[in-house]
Order: C-alpha cells, then structure tokens, then sequence
C-alpha cells in the first residue's frame, strides 16, 4: 500500500519515522534498516528512489523544523521597532532558546566525523545566515547608529562562525561547562566590537543544549 502513495507523502512518512527514530535512538544509532522496519512495508527500493542517503534523509528533517524557525527569525529581522543591536540580540536569544533546538541537539550527528554535513553547516553559515539574517540588521544597525563598523559584511560573518562553528559542542565535543566559558569569551569579543549582546543567560542556555548533546550523542 506504501508504494502507491504519492511520493510527498511518501517522503512525509519516511521523514516521520526517521524523525521519530532519530529522536529516540539518535542519528548515529539509527540505520536505514531501522527506518524501514518502521515504515509500513515501504522497499528500500523506495526510500532509494527519493534520498541517496541517511544523511540525506538527516538533512531533509532538519530542514523541515528549521523552516518555521527561519520564519521567526525573518520577522525579527523585519521588525520596526526595534534598532540594529537590539534586533541582533533579539535574534540571538530566539535562535538559543526555539524549542526545535533541544530537538536538532537530540538527534544532531557528531559532525567531526562527517565532513559533507560539517561542510553543508559552513555552506548554510555563510551563504545563508550571515547574508540573510546577521549583516541586514548589521547594516541597520550602522544606519540607526547602534551599530559601528567599516566591514557590516566580515563582521556579520564573523560572529555567526564563532556562534555555529566555535560554539558548537557536534564539532568540538565540548561539555555543559566548556560552551558555557566559550560562551562568555564569545561575549566579551563581541562587547570589544561594540555589539555587547550576549548575556549570561544565553551563555546558560548554551551549555545546556550541549548537555542535551552529550546525553544524546
């Protein structure tokens, strides 16, 4: 019966399983085979036909519960009431503290041993993220005067690497305590830039998404 479905809700229940399977099991504990028996009588054939991979079919989860979260931080982005800095900082604790995060560090891979999903995250840093999120509201910033730089472009890059690159316990393997001095340095760096932003209370939220890293890696 599986077969017949069309194939976006045949990739919907593949997506849904591997969700749920990457969510109970972690992703590096779950196989292509666990997916399948949990899929209802869908092939391998089948799964094949529509991911190349299970880091394929990772990707395709992640993107799906980072979709309504880009929604959230665009409206940040977009909003009038708010300057450049203080839409920076905004934008900052939304991306901490998104439910969808406890959920990607439950499941996330450890990225070290994984070069094409460490360079997809680099990819989506910099093509994405830093141009789309961090240097308008940079740019915006330096227009309303909350904000001074001479390079809105290297300076938006720069903080969204330390933030997902630095600061990310999937490619450092770093603890609970470690993430939260890195957190504390990433602040006092930013404080020298001008863009004080980060407190103490994104540090804590920091460390305890690495937490929930270690205890599902």
């Amino acid at each position: 019966m599986a077969r017949n479905k069309h194939p976006e809700e045949t990739v919907n229940l593949i997506l849904d399983v591997a969700y749920r399977l990457f969510m109970e099991k972690g992703y590096e504990h779950t196989s292509i085979q666990n997916i399948i028996h949990n899929l209802g009588g869908l092939s391998k054939g089948a799964i094949y036909h529509h991911f190349k991979s299970k880091e394929d079919i990772l990707y395709a989860v992640m993107d799906r519960m980072m979709a309504e979260s880009n929604k959230m931080l665009a409206d940040i982005r977009d909003r009038m009431d708010l300057n450049g800095k203080e839409k920076l900082k905004a934008i900052f604790k939304a991306s901490l503290n998104r439910p969808v995060q406890d959920e990607i560090f439950t499941v996330a891979p450890n990225l070290r041993n994984n070069s094409k999903l460490l360079l997809s995250l680099l990819k989506e840093t910099i093509e994405d993220a830093a141009p789309n999120y961090i240097l308008p509201i940079i740019r915006q910033g330096i227009a309303d005067g909350s904000i001074e730089t001479d390079y809105p472009k290297e300076l938006s890059e720069l903080i969204i690497l330390v933030g997902n690159i630095w600061t990310n316990p999937m490619i450092f393997d770093s603890s609970e305590e470690e993430i939260y001095r890195k957190f504390r340095v990433y602040g006092q760096m930013l404080k020298g830039l001008g863009v004080d932003i980060v407190d103490s209370e994104m540090s804590e939220r920091a460390s305890r998404l690495a937490a929930i890293y270690q205890q599902n890696k």
